[in-house]
């Protein structure tokens, strides 16, 4: 069998200038999403582009990407089409903590033009801890600031020589919170006023809007998939093949960043704030919604959980009575995306875990659903029944306790410790909920509900609503599918 390392990759435009793409995470989505759209570019000779993937966090790199030189497959499915391709763009890969020297060296690298980010929404936060001595400094934007401050001190007489910066984390104006997260720490660690500067005239920090689901590895059908291409390939991405990027820039970039000219799915706009409000609040406000409640019912991918017909009226119900009346764009469009959306998760070649769209469900509760909620309370004077019952599921689903390994667990039913699962999210996240998970149902709700660290505010504030999550919390610990059943007939 083949190796997918020695299979030739793409033929680029080899009369225009290499290109450096920066791209800060390894994950299934940026490689999936991303990195295949700079492939396609590269191809079709509008753009050449190396891709150099840096993982942000601690821990090794996939031996793979080395035994693979950096190639893998991206296979995107949809109802009527799939289509498999090998996605050679990407340069190099390696961990700013294991190759430290390397990542920083390509700070110096005149070919950089672009960097790339996914390091999820806990990911852009500005932490007065971080350190300019440490190597790297400990959150991403203290990583950035570090690199980009070499930059400027190796170009900072040259503006051509500043960056366009593009990260995707599902965070409101991700741009432009990135570039006040750098430059409050040049201000925390005293650099030179001259950065600063430079970082406001060189570097373009772009808000941007991304659309495809990304499910991932597929693990129950690598072997085959082997066999039928020939080759082995321990980085298979799996998605669908609906994709839709859109990019805020008060400059134009589309020359630098050209995807739009290969036919990619890419919108440069002015304000990015109504498409940003329906895609978050929709799509991926459904999917965190039901995601703990399925995970709790022992639902394991999308497709499984809302095939379940009482998790499908929640999701159709939340969407159009709560959700779409409170984004400020025609409803006819908005309710025309939640069904496009609704056939998308019912896309049968798709196999998107719910574990994985667990991850970090904290902050996605709280920047996908929260201003939802907040938003339905001020328009109509009440809670929402659907969304308050997602809070519920959440907390009961992040209700648990440390196993042996170190690893925070929950369980689907207290009776029977074989139905735990693993609960995914900041360290920070889950010490404030294991302290907590003890207590009595209802001092458990207040406790969770009024911290700051959590949501920003106090949520027991909210008339009734700590009570709602306590009854439905109790509910669902009797019989989950049950208590979603009433909440659907209300």
């Amino acid at each position: 069998m083949r190796k997918i390392g020695d299979i030739k990759g793409k033929i680029y435009n080899n009369e225009m200038q290499a290109m450096k793409i920066l791209q800060f995470g390894e994950g299934n989505f940026l490689r999936g999403f991303v990195d295949e759209m700079i492939d396609i570019t590269n191809e079709k000779g509008y753009m050449n582009a190396d891709v150099i993937i840096v993982k942000p966090r601690e821990g090794k790199l996939a031996e793979a990407f080395e035994r693979q030189n950096c190639n893998y497959t991206v296979s995107l499915r949809s109802r009527d089409n799939v289509e498999d391709r090998i996605v050679s763009c990407v340069l190099k890969a390696y961990s700013c903590y294991e190759d430290y020297e390397s990542f920083m060296a390509l700070a110096e690298d005149e070919n950089l033009r672009i960097i790339v980010s996914n390091t999820t929404e806990a990911g852009i936060v500005y932490d007065c801890n971080d350190k300019f001595l440490s190597c790297p400094p400990a959150s991403f934007p203290g990583k950035l600031a570090k690199f980009l401050y070499k930059r400027f001190k190796k170009f900072g007489t040259d503006l051509e020589k500043g960056v366009i910066i593009l990260p995707v984390e599902l965070i409101d104006d991700n741009g432009e919170k990135l570039k006040e997260c750098i430059l409050k720490l040049a201000a925390k660690w005293n650099l030179e006023a001259g950065f600063s500067a430079w970082i406001n005239e060189a570097c373009i920090f772009c808000s941007t809007l991304v659309d495809r689901i990304i499910s991932g590895y597929p693990s129950e059908e690598d072997q085959s998939l082997w066999r039928e291409w020939g080759y082995k390939d321990e980085l298979i991405v799996t998605g669908e093949g609906y994709g839709l990027w859109i990019i805020e820039s008060e400059r134009d970039i589309s020359r630098d960043f050209p995807l739009q000219d290969a036919g990619m799915p890419v919108v440069y706009v002015k304000d990015i704030k109504p498409y940003k409000k329906r895609k978050v609040r929709i799509l991926n406000g459904a999917h965190t919604s039901f995601v703990p409640i399925s995970i709790l019912m022992g639902y394991e991918t999308v497709l499984e959980a809302v095939s379940d017909k009482v998790i499908e009226e929640f999701v159709i119900g939340l969407l159009k009575e709560e959700i779409i009346p409170t984004i400020d764009l025609d409803v006819k469009e908005s309710e025309e995306f939640a069904d496009s959306v609704l056939i998308r998760f019912k896309n049968p070649y798709i196999r998107h875990e719910l574990s994985a769209i667990a991850l970090n469900s904290i902050s996605k509760w709280k920047t996908r659903c929260l201003p939802a909620m907040l938003d339905y309370i001020d328009l109509f004077g009440k809670l929402p029944d659907r969304m308050v019952f997602s809070l519920a599921a959440l907390l009961r689903y992040y209700r648990g306790k440390r196993n042996l390994n170190g690893q925070y667990e929950g369980f689907g039913d207290y009776t029977d410790e074989r139905t735990a699962y693993v609960i995914q999210d900041e360290k920070t996240v889950t010490d404030i909920f294991e302290k907590t998970s003890k207590l009595k149902t209802d001092e458990y709700v207040r406790s969770i509900l009024s911290d700051k660290r959590i949501w920003g505010m106090d949520l027991n504030e909210i008339d009734g609503l700590s009570e709602r999550v306590t009854s439905n919390i109790k509910n669902i610990s009797k019989n989950a599918r049950e208590t979603m059943s009433a909440i659907c007939t209300k």
